[in-house]
C-alpha cells in the first residue's frame, strides 16, 4: 500500500512570501499624483471647443417656417429647450422620430462655407441634418473629450449655405448643442523645417 508524501513548500517560496512586493516609500518622496478629477468649474475643453463652456439660450422651432428665430452660432454652445414631440413638424421625417412622451424640435445652422461640420451634443437624442429636402449622411461619430461635458460628436460634410439640425427622441426637455467647422488636414499639419 502506498503512503501519501506529505506537501512540502520550498524554503525559497516560504522566503518571497516573507518580502514585500515592492519597495517601501521613502519618507522623503512624495505621494503619487492622484487621478486628474473632473471640475464642474474647469472642464477639460481644446481650444475649438471652448465654446461650449458657456452656452446661451434658445427655443427649438416646431415647424420650418419658425427656423428664422432658432439659428445657431457657429462655435457658440447653445442649450436649446425642446418640445413636446407631438408638437413637432419636421422638414423630414426622422430616423427614430421619438414617442409621445420624449421632446424635440430643429435649429438652423449657416455654414459660412463648404466643408466638414462637428455637430456635438450633451445628451442623448437622435441627431438629423437635413439640407435641401434630403438627409445628409454623417461621415464619423464619437464621444467628446473626458470631463467635457460632450457626450456625442458627428461630422457632416456640408455646402455653404443653411441645413435644418432636427433632434428627436430626447429624454429630456433641453439640450446643449454646438457646431464647429473640422479643420483640414491641410490645416491641422505642420509645417515641416
Amino acid at each position: 500500500m502506498a503512503t501519501a508524501k506529505p506537501f512540502v513548500i520550498p524554503s525559497l517560496a516560504v522566503l518571497l512570501l516573507g518580502l514585500p512586493l515592492s519597495a517601501p516609500a521613502r519618507a522623503d518622496d512624495p505621494p503619487p499624483a492622484p487621478p486628474a478629477a473632473c471640475t464642474p468649474d474647469k472642464p477639460a475643453l481644446p481650444d475649438d471647443l471652448r465654446g461650449w463652456a458657456s452656452p446661451s439660450h434658445l427655443a427649438a422651432a416646431g415647424t420650418v417656417s419658425a427656423l428664422d428665430h432658432a439659428v445657431l452660432p457657429p462655435g457658440q454652445a447653445v442649450l436649446v429647450a425642446l418640445r413636446p414631440t407631438p408638437d413637432v413638424s419636421y422638414a423630414l421625417r426622422p430616423d427614430e422620430p421619438g414617442g409621445s412622451v420624449s421632446s424635440g424640435g430643429m435649429v438652423a445652422f449657416d455654414a459660412p462655407k463648404a466643408g466638414t461640420y462637428r455637430v456635438m451634443l450633451n445628451a442623448r437624442a437622435w441627431l438629423d441634418l437635413v439640407r435641401d429636402g434630403a438627409a445628409v449622411g454623417s461621415t464619423h461619430h464619437e464621444r467628446g473629450p473626458a470631463c467635457s461635458g460632450i457626450g456625442k460628436m458627428v461630422d457632416f460634410p456640408l455646402p455653404a449655405g443653411r441645413a435644418i439640425i432636427q433632434l428627436s427622441g430626447s429624454g429630456k426637455p433641453e439640450i446643449e448643442i454646438m457646431v464647429v467647422p473640422v479643420p483640414t488636414r491641410a490645416e491641422t499639419t505642420l509645417p515641416t523645417p
